[in-house]
């Protein structure tokens, strides 16, 4: 399985909820509601580059899958985290919140957990 690719949000659920409960400012929740993201990954093995472009804020971090890594958040803390890879679902826990990815029928599927809200986005490969 791989997730290396080009991939533009087609949808998202839960957006602004999650966005107010990790902090984010109202200013960029809005710039980036109806924004089709880019996430655009590079693999190698186990050996990953993760970018994710809005309109304010590009956030790179690069992991190897059960190594702990520098990583930044998209509100701009850094933090030292593991990326896990199992079953097709790479995980990662931020400092308030956790996400897994996944590839599901051609589609990038980003799941992300702070308390019980959810923000789900389904990107496609471009």
């Amino acid at each position: 399985m791989t997730f290396a690719g080009r991939w533009e949000i087609e949808s998202q659920e839960g957006y602004d909820e999650f966005c107010k409960v990790v902090g984010i400012p109202a200013d960029v929740i809005e710039k980036g509601r109806d924004y089709k993201a880019v996430t655009e990954v590079t693999q190698n093995g186990d050996e990953f580059t993760w970018t994710q472009v809005y309109p304010t804020i590009k956030v790179t971090n690069k992991f190897t899958i059960g190594k702990e890594s520098e990583m930044e958040s998209l509100g701009g803390k850094k933090f030292k985290a593991t990326v896990n890879l199992e079953g097709g679902k790479m995980t990662v826990n931020f400092p308030n919140y956790t996400q897994t990815n996944e590839i599901s029928g051609g589609k990038l599927i980003e799941t992300c957990k702070a308390g019980s809200v959810v923000l789900r986005k389904v990107s496609k490969k471009i």
